[in-house]
């Protein structure tokens, strides 16, 4: 019963991407609506929150259409690694910090990314 799941590898890893991809282009649409005041919040320049916001965008695009999800999931990696940089060096937080605002979220995307990269996004993709 359960050896016949590996035939939806390929829809899990869509609803996977498109998941991610719902975060990041919610991410980048809060980065890009105010950016003064996002980037203030979260301790960036105002070009830097733009450039953040045009990346988590543009990723998590293409990993909802499945165009370029490698080099996607990459580039969500390096935010999220940056993001977790942040709260651990700079702003001191925990792993699982105050009222759940730690680096663990921020953990869990990049690995979800890099599942992402080994495994090319699946077979439901355009382009690879």
């Amino acid at each position: 019963m359960l050896s016949n799941l590996t035939d939806y590898t390929g829809i899990s890893l869509l609803l996977l991407r498109i998941i991610v991809a719902i975060i990041f282009i919610d991410s980048g649409r809060r980065d890009l609506s105010a950016p003064e005041a996002r980037g203030k919040s979260t301790g960036t320049g105002y070009a830097f929150t733009i450039f953040l916001g045009v990346a988590e965008i543009a990723g998590g695009i293409g990993l909802i259409l499945g165009i370029l999800t490698r080099f996607a999931a990459l580039g969500l990696i390096l935010v999220m690694l940056g993001a977790i940089q942040k709260k651990i060096f700079v702003w001191k937080t925990g792993f699982w910090g105050e009222k759940g605002m730690g680096w663990h979220y921020d953990l869990m995307l990049l690995i979800i990314n890099l599942v992402i990269i080994t495994t090319g996004g699946g077979n439901l993709i355009l382009v690879n």
